[in-house]
């Protein structure tokens, strides 16, 4: 049966400002190093002055995980559906523009209401790490409502922001847009997100894999903490009790995908990094491309960490429209 769209997506609309410091300023802001840490919008206000005085780099984009994820598989040549909820504010229309010109469609039904739209505060370290504080903003409430059941059905695949986790409203949408693919015979794909989420809200996880997905994405501290295992050897024992498939990243050692027969560990590429914010979320909407393309899972892979790499390798967490267009080219032709 032919479909509409490749990929829907479910996430935060977050506008990212990404900042380069170091990690002495880190310490300063009492800021926990390394993960996503949801703030109120005084806490978020505090750090952006603060940091007002030492600005190396700072850069506005329209992000969350999933829109990033959903953003690069576009470019690469999907047809995909977002559902995220903005508020009616500046912030708000940058951030549906933007996704808009990536070609990815979003709910017609829905107006924007008053509130103000989600914020992500990327701070970057000299070791090229990414530390999130983030302000939800709107985006805590997004709900059913923004689900569009008839985009859904014409989908081969849903994503899901495993970030959704921390908003009861969030992770309710995220479990009925898993049921509604399930019924459309759509696969669905979920991802960890975020080593803190793993630790602090594991259970909500578990309730919105179900019975299981068919594809799992995350890092190898998630799938440890997931699994609640000691090893990546144990949790990808583990891990096949939650989905059909999955792939890990690793960093500097690749990634290990497992395409529901064969596990395989596919070579990083050798890199400077410059920047991680994003490479996780490349991954994914790499990967999620290569396969609706009909790729087996070690070519996706494989383009996936030559994506992963070239975003690693810039500031910001998404690539130029046309550098997405030279990836694909350099490594299909």
């Amino acid at each position: 049966m032919s479909k509409q769209y490749h990929i829907y997506g479910i996430g935060a609309a977050l506008v990212d400002t990404e900042i380069t410091l170091t990690d002495t300023d880190l310490t300063t802001m009492a800021v926990a190093k390394g993960v996503m840490t949801l703030v109120d919008e005084a806490r978020q206000n505090a750090l952006i002055d603060y940091l007002q005085n030492h600005l190396v780099a700072s850069h506005r984009a329209s992000g969350g995980s999933a829109a990033n994820s959903i953003i690069a598989a576009s470019y690469f040549g999907c047809n995909n559906f977002y559902s995220c909820k903005v508020a009616n504010d500046e912030n708000g229309e940058f951030y549906l523009n933007d996704i808009h010109a990536a070609g990815v469609a979003t709910p017609a039904h829905i107006t924007p209401p008053d509130g103000i739209t989600g914020k992500c505060l990327v701070m970057i370290t000299p070791d090229a790490e990414r530390t999130m504080n983030t302000f939800l903003g709107i985006s805590e409430t997004l709900s059913v409502d923004e689900l569009d059941v008839v985009a859904i059905a014409q989908a081969h695949y849903v994503y899901i922001e495993g970030y959704l986790v921390t908003s009861p409203t969030g992770r309710a949408a995220a479990i009925e847009l898993r049921k509604c693919a399930e019924v459309s015979n759509a696969k669905t794909a979920l991802s960890l997100s975020d080593p803190a989420m793993v630790q602090f809200f594991r259970d909500g996880l578990v309730e919105m894999i179900g019975d299981g997905v068919d594809l799992i994405f995350c890092n190898r501290d998630e799938a440890i903490g997931f699994t609640q295992t000691h090893s990546i050897e144990e949790a990808i024992a583990a891990l096949k009790k939650y989905c059909k498939q999955f792939a890990i990243t690793c960093g500097g050692d690749g990634a290990l995908v497992f395409d529901g027969e064969q596990l395989t560990q596919v070579a990083a590429q050798p890199i400077k990094p410059l920047d991680s914010n994003g490479a996780g979320d490349m991954f994914a909407g790499a990967f999620l491309y290569a396969i609706s393309q009909g790729k087996d899972f070690k070519t996706a892979a494989e383009f996936a960490n030559i994506a992963a790499a070239k975003v690693v390798s810039q500031f910001g967490p998404r690539l130029k429209a046309e550098q997405h267009e030279e990836l694909k080219k350099g490594f299909f032709n």
